[in-house]
């Protein structure tokens, strides 16, 4: 409506076609990601899902180069083992941030333990609690009761009125719900 007289030209910069393209005068020549690229994306996307730092997530992956089988399922399976990830799993926590805080105050134990270090890797048969403090088990039953409808995966087992859960299997690639391709990501750190 109040559009100035070079908006009847094609400079117009409220109706540029253009709109679309990257900023910059050479925005115009994007190009296809490069196979390097997309391993790298895979990679990327694998840490900041589980909120890792490089030096961490590389640990992880030579442990799991070191066990038997495919790496790329071994790797998501250590990282989805870890205890800042089954407490949010869990539903314990509402992120895995949050997961983390709740382990490193003392609220999380293991096997009757408390346990305050998030990368810890749970094993079958490992019991998880609640500290037994009125406000550690306030917390968590509010967490548990704002999503009734919440289901565990097949590798947890989960007694909600006790608060408590247990490690029964490992977890398996159909567990992990990440859409991410691990090969790659693999063939990305094996480099």
């Amino acid at each position: 409506m109040l559009k100035g007289i070079r908006c009847e030209t094609a400079k117009c910069p409220v109706e540029k076609k253009q709109r679309n393209l990257a900023p910059g005068m050479h925005g115009w020549r994007r190009g296809r990601i490069s196979e390097y690229g997309v391993r790298l994306r895979e990679k990327q996307k694998v840490k900041r899902y589980y909120g890792l730092l490089e030096r961490q997530f590389m640990r992880y992956f030579h442990q799991a180069e070191r066990i038997k089988g495919n790496t790329g399922e071994t790797l998501l399976q250590l990282l989805e083992r870890r205890l800042d990830n089954v407490v949010y799993k869990l539903n314990f926590a509402p992120s895995r941030k949050a997961a983390r805080q709740l382990i490193a105050h003392g609220h999380i134990y293991v096997n009757g333990r408390k346990v305050n270090i998030s990368d810890y890797t749970a094993k079958i048969g490992d019991k998880i609690t609640v500290k037994s403090s009125g406000k550690s088990l306030k917390k968590i039953k509010e967490q548990l009761g704002t999503n009734p409808n919440f289901t565990t995966q097949s590798w947890l087992q989960l007694a909600r009125e006790k608060s408590e859960a247990t490690v029964v299997a490992l977890p398996t690639r159909d567990d992990i719900q990440i859409p991410v391709e691990e090969q790659l990501v693999v063939e990305f750190c094996s480099r």
